[in-house]
């Protein structure tokens, strides 16, 4: 009776928490408040609060106005009560959007139980300029050098603000790098704008509220211009300048009377410029010389003598590249403080920051004008404690500053950026002391998203790493390093990561706009460059394993955040890669010399050719193009497109059959041998079923064969712990995962890592180095064990896209004590974890609303479990014993799961 008494009273609390309804986290486009969208119908998304289980929307409604107060003769679009369960990515349907305008909206919902929320707090999001004739700036260049190096540039122009103003908005672009300045001010807290894109074809602008920074009567506008990744060195040898020699401005400042009229502040040839400034040398691989004394004061402001400057040149540039921004901005995240600051054996001044980082460093410094202060950077030092920066190879990765006298002075660079742990000193006059030096960190503005920990440190200490390795390379695009003469958006990189990217970050907004930059550099012919953008410009070729990110990356993104249009914008890219494969494999369906990089590098060297882990090239060509061309199928089976899922099942079936003529023995033997073969023709499905364990037995003989150690590169690394978990020996992947000696995840950490290595053995177990050629500490590539530890140490995996319906299945460890994760999706916040104590098993679960899940128990029975102290059969109608294993279906809602360990 007492039990039944607790069961009514459980859930008659749990109906008066679901009442209590909210809506909150809305955003447009992937993005909060986005400033700059050129969609005719943005695409809206909002999640469901409430401390009840089983919360459903049922129906809801929005309402977009012009004005935050949503008085009726600006609303634009209020929508009836749509009868829907869906939150995310729901499009705008009313009157056409204007260009320039902000549009401020609400939504409403219905849950099952026909509880009504109140309207949400409004959000927004601003407009772009939609057609290329809404601008009416010029194109304008300062006169300039067109040799390699030459300093910064600065233009200007003063102008009149004639009444009170109520708002003003700038929009705004670059050819390089550019900071825009009103009044002295810095507009937003961008930096590497306008970012990167493939410039012949994508422009990104950016878009300012700037009402705040004018003033009624005399105003100035200024912009400070770099080289960038438009006009500065890229790669290798003398390549520079790949998409022009001249840096440009196009500046679009917009203002609204309070009386409602309008004025324009346009980039025309009345604007000055020169190249004067403080900023001497710039450029991404050679960091920035800065020399105070050539400063300005009051360059940016009205009434500046600007008469020595020169007229700038109006440039009939065309409009039709330009694109409001897609992604979120690259800005300064967070700082950190210096560590210690010690001598090293050779006499030089470091600091160390403790932690491998991407951005640059603020100094604080007072002496005397001409002082030159030096500051190089490193990743690592040697095995004697010196300052190591042989593996930056031409990279001068200095800053420079040049005093100009008097006060305390403040330096940070702005047009470049660096991957460090250290940095050395050298002129600072006095002593230099920890508060003197701050790393600022620099990286692309996602959210954190994913937490996971457990109880082994060192694995702890490998996610911290994971965490690190993204930050510091996702600058704007997704970058193999961040401090050598590369940093370039390696396609293969990207595709072994962007499942575990998007764990610990919101990454919607990042991979669209780059998938788009992949779209418009794609060869004619449907091959897919190394890099992406595309500063390869000698290289006309694709390699297995980095083209197929064209197919990989899209379905991922849709997987996670549901997003079909993504699908939809990238399906002729998708397609046209795939049919490029076709016509080369003809009717052998084999890809023969398809793969340029194979298993880039797998533990024993770069392009070891003995049979020690090698997989061979062909072979892993043909098993990318059968993956592919299935993945191309999956996603024309989404989009409906019946006959192009039919020709490119029928594709995967073909390439299967020749993989398995030309490659797999009667035994089950795969060619090569290698890890890597195995773990691909596992995950791609690529054997007869009756071979699979035979298969998996091969590889789990490889593995212990090694003394539990992997073997694998960057092709086969991402999917090695996940094929051992699908064809049941999870054991095995925790005793790689849990491996501490090279080559293994842990070594690098065991050796003081904080980032994720290129290579197994960047550094050897004598601290001496690998390759000096090609030896980044900071390389997240390997770092896609992540995605395993989430997906099934913790057990949040996808149910249906964009966790609408989410699993639930830890695999547990006796060597581990607990490990838990949390994810934050499109719907709210996805957690599991276990546990065991005292001969138990305790596994917490969290469920957000709109949502329902499959939890999966592993082994336990029903008779035996607990769910918050109660028999789990009373509190669960859908449950049921599979096997070992128990299975609940059930909504939103925080649950904890008791039961003995077997």
């Amino acid at each position: 009776m007492k039990l039944l008494k607790l069961v009514l009273l459980l859930l008659l609390t749990q109906s008066l928490s679901a009442q209590k309804l909210l809506v909150s986290d809305l955003s447009c486009e992937h993005k909060i408040n986005p400033m700059g969208i050129d969609l005719a119908q943005p695409r809206l998304s909002w999640k469901i609060n409430g401390t009840g289980r089983n919360i459903m929307q049922t129906s809801y409604s929005i309402r977009v106005a012009t004005n935050k107060n949503f008085a009726a003769k600006t609303i634009v679009w209020q929508s009836e009560k749509i009868n829907s369960a869906e939150s995310v990515l729901q499009s705008y349907a009313g009157k056409a959007l204007q260009s320039g305008q902000r549009y401020y909206w609400q939504v409403k919902v219905w849950d099952a139980n026909k509880n009504e929320s109140v309207w949400s707090t409004a959000a927004f999001w601003d407009m772009g300029l939609l057609q290329p004739n809404n601008w009416k700036a010029n194109w304008i260049q300062p006169v300039q050098d067109t040799t390699r190096h030459i300093p910064g540039l600065l233009v200007r122009k003063d102008f009149v603000v004639k009444k009170k103003i109520a708002t003003a908005k700038v929009y705004v672009t670059s050819h390089g790098f550019y900071e825009l300045y009103f009044n002295g001010k810095k507009a937003g807290d961008e930096v590497l704008t306008p970012g990167w894109t493939a410039y012949q074809k994508r422009l990104q602008y950016q878009v300012y509220d700037v009402s705040d920074m004018l003033q009624q009567g005399n105003n100035a506008v200024g912009a400070m211009l770099g080289d960038g990744w438009y006009r500065g060195s890229l790669a290798w040898e003398n390549n520079w300048g790949i998409w022009g020699k001249r840096l440009a401005l196009l500046c679009q400042l917009q203002i609204q009377y309070a009386d409602g009229t309008t004025e324009s502040v346009i980039t025309d040839n009345t604007w000055k410029g020169t190249q004067d400034g403080p900023v001497t040398v710039n450029g991404i691989y050679d960091g920035e010389d800065y020399d105070a004394r050539k400063e300005m004061n009051g360059w940016s402001n009205n009434g500046f003598d600007d008469g020595k400057w020169k007229n700038v040149t109006a440039v009939n540039f065309s409009k039709n590249d330009l694109i409001a921004t897609q992604t979120v901005p690259v800005k300064k995240i967070q700082e950190l403080q210096a560590l210690k600051i010690f001598r090293t054996p050779k006499g030089e001044l470091v600091v160390d920051f403790g932690q491998n980082m991407v951005g640059w460093i603020k100094l604080k410094v007072k002496g005397n004008a001409g002082t030159t202060v030096s500051i190089r950077h490193a990743e690592v030092l040697d095995k004697y404690g010196n300052f190591y920066i042989d593996n930056l190879r031409a990279a001068r990765a200095t800053a420079k500053y040049t005093l100009k006298g008097g006060d305390t002075e403040t330096y940070e660079p702005r047009f470049t950026f660096f991957g460090f742990r250290y940095i050395a000193v050298s002129g600072y006059p006095g002593e230099l002391k920890p508060g003197d030096v701050t790393g600022v960190v620099v990286h692309s503005d996602m959210k954190p998203t994913g937490t996971f920990e457990c109880s082994n440190a060192l694995i702890n200490q490998l996610q911290h790493n994971i965490e690190w390795g993204q930050k510091g390379n996702f600058v704007d695009v997704p970058t193999d390093c961040p401090q050598r003469d590369e940093r370039l958006g390696w396609t293969g990189d990207a595709q072994a990561f962007c499942r575990t990217a998007a764990f610990n970050m919101d990454v919607a907004a990042f991979f669209t706009k780059w998938l788009k930059d992949l779209s418009a550099d794609q060869y004619p012919d449907g091959k897919v460059p190394f890099v992406i953008p595309n500063a390869l410009k000698n290289s006309n070729a694709t390699s297995a394993g980095w083209g197929d990110v064209a197919t990989i990356a899209p379905w991922t993104i849709y997987k996670v955040y549901g997003d079909k249009q993504i699908l939809e914008t990238q399906y002729q890219s998708m397609k046209a890669y795939v049919e490029y494969i076709r016509k080369i494999a003809g009717e052998s369906y084999l890809w023969k010399g398809g793969s340029i990089f194979g298993d880039w590098l797998f533990y024993k060297s770069m392009r070891q050719t003995e049979n020690d882990g090698y997989t061979s090239p062909d072979m892993i060509a043909t098993m990318f193009y059968a993956f592919s061309s299935k993945l191309l199928a999956q996603t024309a089976a989404v989009l409906g497109k019946a006959a192009d899922e039919k020709i490119y099942n029928d594709v995967f079936e073909k390439v299967k059959a020749a993989f398995t003529k030309n490659y797999v023995t009667a035994a089950g033997r795969i060619a090569s041998e290698s890890q890597t073969a195995y773990v691909l023709a596992l995950n791609f499905n690529l054997l007869p079923n009756e071979m699979r364990p035979i298969a998996t037995q091969y590889l789990v003989d490889d593995i212990k064969g090694r003394g539990n150690h992997l073997s694998t590169g960057f092709l086969g690394t991402p999917y090695l712990c996940h094929v051992l978990t699908e064809n049941g020996r999870s054991d095995v992947a925790y005793d790689l995962l849990l491996q501490e000696s090279f080559p293994s995840w842990l070594y690098p950490v065991k050796m003081g890592a904080t980032t994720i290595w290129e290579r197994w053995d960047g550094q050897k177990t004598d601290s001496t180095f690998q390759d000096v050629g090609m030896n980044s500490f900071n390389h997240y590539a390997y770092g896609a064990i992540g995605d395993w530890m989430y997906r099934v140490a913790a057990g949040i995996e996808i149910g249906t896209p964009g966790y609408k319906h989410i699993l639930i299945q830890p695999q547990t460890d006796k060597r581990l004590s607990f490990a838990k994760a949390a994810f934050e999706s499109s719907y709210g916040k996805i957690a599991s974890g276990w546990q065991t104590k005292d001969g138990k098993i305790i596994i917490t679960v969290s469920i957000p609303p709109n949502t329902t899940a499959t939890i999966k128990l592993p082994a336990a029975a029903i008779e035996t479990i607990t769910e918050s102290g109660i028999a789990v059969a009373t509190v669960f109608k859908n449950i049921k014993q599979d096997g070992t294993n128990v299975l609940i279906e059930t909504g939103s809602g925080n649950y904890v799961f008791e039961y003995p360990v077997k």
